[in-house]
């Protein structure tokens, strides 16, 4: 089944993206002085919309699993190769610190009128084209370190769902707690 428009997946992934752009821009994530303030623990704006957005997708995908709409055995979970998501997370991590986006904040950024981000954007597809280039030879080392096949995070703890969920849920609430506290002891920006 596909929801809710009944197409293969374009138009309803349109619609879901520039949903999550409209909340990125709101939350102010078009800013990178926002996004770079989560680094320094200053700022934990970034922590609690994602961490949000998180517990609505996990727990959304529950309810539609629950009620039998979708089958989770029919969705698509790839298998983690520990190496390459080490190199990729490293990678992404330093453009985030020196440019202050992520590649889905860039685009907020360049639909808010922020000509930095554009610049940025223009890096990242750079970046994507020279990684290509250089795949073939990359290719042992990306595949290397190959995790559990194809296993939901449940599924590798060996633990129920609602397990998880509670566990998520625990740790967004102690996130809030502790951000939220550090943002109160902070100098008030001049």
């Amino acid at each position: 089944m596909n929801l809710p428009l009944m197409d293969s997946g374009m138009i309803t992934g349109l619609i879901c993206g520039i949903g999550f752009g409209y909340v990125l821009q709101r939350a102010g994530f078009s800013s990178p002085c926002r996004l770079t303030a989560q680094l320094r623990l200053n700022d934990w704006t970034v922590f609690k919309v994602m961490f949000s957005a998180i517990l609505v997708a996990a727990g959304g995908l529950s309810l539609l699993e629950w009620t039998g709409i979708i089958d989770s055995a029919e969705l698509y979970t790839p298998t983690t190769y520990l190496w390459a998501v080490l190199a990729g997370g490293a990678l992404v991590g330093l453009g985030f610190a020196v440019g202050g986006y992520c590649p889905g904040t860039s685009m907020v950024a360049l639909f808010s009128g922020k000509l930095d981000a554009l610049a940025f954007l223009g890096g990242l597809i750079a970046g994507t084209w020279m990684f290509a280039g250089v795949y073939t030879s990359l290719e042992q080392f990306l595949v290397a370190g190959e995790g559990p096949e194809a296993q939901t995070l449940p599924q590798l703890l060996g633990l129920p769902t609602w397990v998880v969920m509670l566990a998520l849920i625990v740790v967004a609430i102690g996130g809030w707690i502790v951000g939220s506290r550090i943002e109160r002891h902070q100098p008030a920006n001049p």
